[in-house]
Formats: C-alpha cells, sequence, structure tokens
C-alpha cells in the first residue's frame, strides 16, 4: 500500500533516471512541500512517497521537473520549453489501498493514470 510514482521518458524509451520530483499536500491553493527527490536509474524513488502507515486520505500534488530532465540528457530545447513542469494533482479517498502516479513524459507530451 502506500504512495508511489515511476517516470518513464517516451523520447528515449527508457526511465527517467536523475529527473527531479516534488511531493506537495494540497489544501485548495496553498501547497505545502513534504519533499524532494531524486529518480533512480529504474525512473522510480528509492523509498516509497508515504508507506502504509503514513498515507492518509487527502489532496496532493507531484511536481516533476521535466525541462531539467530533458536539458540533462542534451536534448536541444526551445526557450521557453512547451514543458517546463508538469504537476499533477490528485487525491487519496483511501489511504488503505496502494495509490500508484506514473508518468509518461516527453518534452512535448505527458500521460498518467493511477496504477498499481
Amino acid at each position: 500500500m502506500g504512495l508511489s510514482t515511476h517516470v518513464l521518458d517516451t523520447m528515449h524509451g527508457c526511465p527517467a533516471v536523475g529527473m527531479a520530483v516534488a511531493l506537495y499536500a494540497t489544501h485548495g491553493e496553498a501547497a505545502t512541500l513534504l519533499q524532494r527527490l531524486v529518480l533512480n536509474a529504474d525512473g522510480r524513488t528509492d523509498a516509497p512517497l508515504f508507506d502504509n502507515a503514513s498515507l492518509r486520505a487527502g489532496t496532493y500534488r507531484l511536481t516533476f521537473d521535466v525541462a531539467g530532465y530533458f536539458r540533462s540528457r542534451g536534448v536541444q530545447l526551445p526557450e521557453p520549453n512547451f514543458l517546463t513542469q508538469v504537476s499533477l494533482d490528485f487525491g487519496v479517498a483511501h489511504a488503505d489501498q496502494h495509490y500508484h502516479v506514473p508518468l509518461l513524459v516527453s518534452p512535448w507530451s505527458y500521460s498518467t493514470y493511477r496504477g498499481s
């Protein structure tokens, strides 16, 4: 159970190694930073964002540094880049379930879904 994320770089067909991610708790328009982290060689965090015991019902935001990641890969991006950051706002209704928030991303597009 808990909360996890995984990012796949669809431009290069690989995990988004080294992408910076921030997790926030949100309350209306306000957002409180909970943690910043960098994705590992599998495009995942080294530990769950929340484990089974610490996940709470509520609203959250994951912010992914898309432009920084693709620049670090040597991709020539226009200025300003089409996608600088991707922010995903989502709700956790059942803290006893696992919430997996994957991101598939290129410099020009992204998609997400609730994974398992």
